[in-house]
């Protein structure tokens, strides 16, 4: 299972397909902000929160279309259909290391892209622990829609218009909690939670059914 981590890893950086190309796409999100909305702070400073996070969810997108559809052209995929190691518990591990390369990085970038934005230590922090808590379930959520597309040649859109939808609630609850942090009124912890159980849950079901999905694809 380390060696299926490591490997993955390695092929999404050597592919330019993970951090570099999610960061980028990213930075670009967040610049064309300014300019979309102009330079008031006050005005930056509120809608910060969802701009990072619509940013962090486009870009986590990047790269899904290829979480198996590399491994089904080599024949790889053939040899985790007849591995002994139990086929959910590969595409965890693929899952993981896609969040690796593409969802840590982008949440550990915020304090810098966050500059652009005009927010203060308080959002960037709950920007933080929310992309923390919430980017795994992009990760998980994609996974599911990768392998259900694994077989079908131009599959990157229909991918996107599976998954983002899956992907709303952790939206809204993150810059929820986001939001939250920076009213006092507004609970923080409530939301936060919540993105956090919709990571746990997707991390259970999402790697039996992505695997279901592969086992029917094959």
């Amino acid at each position: 299972m380390i060696a299926l981590l490591k490997r993955d890893i390695r092929l999404a950086l050597r592919s330019g397909g993970g951090a570099a190309t999610a960061l980028l796409f990213y930075l670009a999100v967040v610049i064309a902000m300014p300019f979309a909305v102009g330079p008031n702070p006050e005005l930056l400073a509120t809608i910060g929160p969802a701009t990072l996070w619509v940013g962090a969810l486009l870009a986590g997108l990047l790269g899904l279309d290829r979480l198996f559809q590399a491994d089904s052209e080599d024949g790889t995929l053939d040899q985790m259909l007849l591995s002994p190691v139990a086929l959910p518990a590969q595409v965890f591990v693929k899952s993981l290391a896609h969040w690796l390369v593409t969802g840590l990085p982008l949440t550990l970038m915020v304090p810098v892209f966050a500059v652009f934005l005009a927010l203060d230590g308080t959002a960037v922090a709950a920007t933080m622990a929310t992309l923390l808590a919430g980017t795994p379930a992009i990760s998980f959520i994609g996974a599911v829609g990768a392998a259900v597309t694994v077989t079908l040649p131009r599959g990157g859109l229909l991918l996107s218009v599976l998954v983002l939808p899956l992907c709303i609630p952790v939206l809204i609850f993150g810059v929820g909690a986001v939001r939250g942090a920076m009213t006092e009124p507004d609970p923080f912890l409530p939301p936060f939670l919540l993105v956090a159980a919709i990571s746990l849950f997707f991390a259970v079901i999402g790697p039996f059914a992505a695997a279901l999905a592969l086992r029917q694809s094959s």
